[in-house]
């Protein structure tokens, strides 16, 4: 069992740390410190729903499925780009703080819209989560429920390390010319994943 869980916590937790999507959009809201709590708890769950899925064998049903992955992809792709172009342009406008009333930027329902849209939206999630961690699980007959528990306590540890970790870095972001920077690197990687999914 332990063998299983901890398997599963550092396969998950590596899968998941690369920069991404979901993972600078968090980081963003951590750093205005807009609805964190609701927002990593949206990330989190998710994925412990998709790391259910995956262990318990709907990678299998999902390969049968074949107009639903290229459907996935070209929405993915083009609520990225959109995103993408939306975070260059706030890097070249600009206008961007940490202030006293930085959490009264962005409403809770259009962050968590946003944050289930990167989230359910990216193929990426389903081959990491679904695919990737369900068909590991396997490996570990007996014990698929640890190894999908070390998985999924790898995503909360991640998500709200992430998301309240980022206020550490609120003294360098009290900078305007900080966040055009992190728009402008949010656009670089939100556009690269767009074009990605539709190569």
């Amino acid at each position: 069992m332990f063998a299983a869980s901890t398997a599963g916590f550092l396969l998950g937790l590596s899968l998941i740390v690369a920069i991404g999507a979901q993972n600078a959009f968090i980081l963003r809201q951590g750093l205005r410190r807009e609805h964190v709590l609701p927002l990593v708890l949206t990330c989190a769950v998710s994925d412990a729903l998709l790391i259910a899925l995956g262990v318990g064998g709907f990678a299998t049903v999902l390969a049968n499925l074949v107009w639903l992955e290229p459907l996935m992809r070209y929405a993915g792709a083009a609520f990225l780009l959109v995103y993408a172009f939306r975070s260059l342009k706030s890097a070249l406008i600009g206008g961007n703080a940490l202030t006293a009333a930085a959490n009264s930027g962005t409403s809770l329902r259009a962050a968590l819209l946003t944050c289930l849209a990167l989230t359910w939206l990216n193929p990426h999630v389903y081959l990491d989560t679904v695919v990737l961690l369900g068909s590991i699980s396997t490996r570990y007959a007996g014990w698929e429920p640890a190894f999908a528990l070390g998985a999924t306590s790898a995503s909360f540890v991640f998500f709200f390390s992430l998301g309240y970790g980022a206020r550490l870095l609120a003294p360098l972001f009290a900078k305007p010319i900080a966040w055009r920077i992190l728009d402008g690197l949010i656009a670089v990687v939100m556009a690269l994943i767009g074009f990605g999914l539709l190569r």
